[in-house]
């Protein structure tokens, strides 16, 4: 009998990280795999399907304007439940640390369905920074049967909570394999090329996350405002994200600033392209930190903490924090210092070479072999 798989997703990032996954079971006659979306960020999670031509099977379209934490937990919660309890799955998987992630493992805690874990292992240190996501992804891995962690520290990080050996598996992150399937692709980008082709050098930023709204967010994004008007080489693409408290700073801030382009967010394709032309990355993405080494892209961290040390620890990025002097201070350093530059790009990623989903199928394939 061919095993029930069901992969849960709410978010762009989520996509992006499981597409390689999704793809590879699909090619497996073993697995009977079914897609459900919660649609935790209803947009950019349909832009991504689109874009990696996955069809849901299901579509629960959680989110609501202004929703609450609580409010979105207790929902998914409720709902996931109710359909594991109906449809009786033999493994559930998803990736990373958003409440959908956390919810997921909790429903197949409450209704006894193994759960496996992509992405697992990763820790900052600091329960409330990332915010909620360090609790999230604590929640997944303890209660996961299969975890599937990027690199041999995150695996450390799970041993030393006293998870078993026998339930952690280092595979690499999906995310280089989604990367290395893309950056294939070329795609122009006009806003930006014109710019590029005059020589100007772009400088790419991201921020979503919640630790950074109000004055972190616009310490940052006047630095960006300071750096764009003082160094004449530089041209800024910002993809704004949909949040409003994001949205609404970044254009009060930012709209009108010569050289300064802000964007509706980029779709995969577009992005790739964008980190392949920049120059250096300014994110406070956990994403964007695992592709820009791989890419030979410095990047510079806007985050008190990270939960992805490998990349500054091999020297590919820097933790420059919220400070608008230390951000100005770090992008000047790497415009005038051609030595400090190519010591951080190195076009070589610490979190795997491409083959992580490959592993984490033989994985299940497997455990499911020694439960049948």
């Amino acid at each position: 009998m061919k095993p029930k798989i069901f992969i849960f997703l709410g978010t762009r990032p989520e996509v992006i990280k499981m597409a390689p996954v999704i793809l590879a079971l699909k090619k497996e006659p073993w697995a009977d795999l079914k897609i459900i979306l919660t649609a935790q960020h209803r947009e950019l999670l349909d832009q991504m399907l689109a874009i990696f031509d996955i069809r849901a099977d299901e579509d629960f379209n959680i989110m609501k304007p202004n929703q609450s934490l609580p409010e979105l937990t207790a929902e998914l919660i409720k709902k996931i439940s109710d359909f594991l309890r109906e449809r009786k799955p033999d493994l559930v998987l998803a990736q990373g640390d958003t409440t959908t992630v956390m919810a997921t493992a909790i429903s197949c805690f409450y209704e006894k369905i193994p759960f496996g874990h992509v992405e697992a292992g990763l820790r900052s240190g600091d329960l409330y920074n990332p915010f909620p996501e360090e609790f999230n992804r604590i929640v997944a891995d303890r209660l996961a049967e299969l975890n599937f962690a990027p690199t041999e520290r995150a695996r450390q990080n799970l041993l030393r909570e006293g998870l078993p050996e026998k339930k952690i598996f280092v595979t690499g992150n999906t995310v280089i394999d989604a990367l290395l399937m893309t950056a294939r692709r070329e795609i122009q980008i006009p806003e930006v090329d014109p710019y590029l082709r005059n020589g100007h050098k772009l400088l790419l930023i991201t921020f979503h996350r919640r630790e950074s709204f109000g004055e972190p967010l616009r310490e940052v994004l006047q630095a960006v405002k300071d750096l764009a008007q003082r160094r004449r080489e530089l041209v800024v693409l910002y993809p704004v994200h949909p949040n409003p408290n994001v949205r609404e700073e970044a254009y009060r801030v930012l709209q009108g600033v010569e050289r300064v382009i802000l964007t509706e967010p980029l779709d995969y394709v577009s992005f790739v392209s964008a980190m392949k032309r920049s120059f250096v990355i300014l994110t406070d993405s956990g994403g964007v930190q695992e592709e820009a080494p791989a890419l030979g892209k410095p990047v510079l961290v806007a985050r008190e903490r990270t939960e992805r040390p490998e990349v500054i620890e091999h020297g590919l990025g820097k933790l420059v924090g919220r400070s608008k002097e230390r951000i100005i201070w770090e992008v000047e350093r790497l415009l005038d210092d051609g030595e400090y530059y190519k010591s951080m790009a190195k076009g070589y990623s610490p979190y795997g070479d491409g083959r992580a989903s490959e592993r984490i199928v033989e994985i299940i394939k497997r455990w499911w072999m020694c439960r049948a």
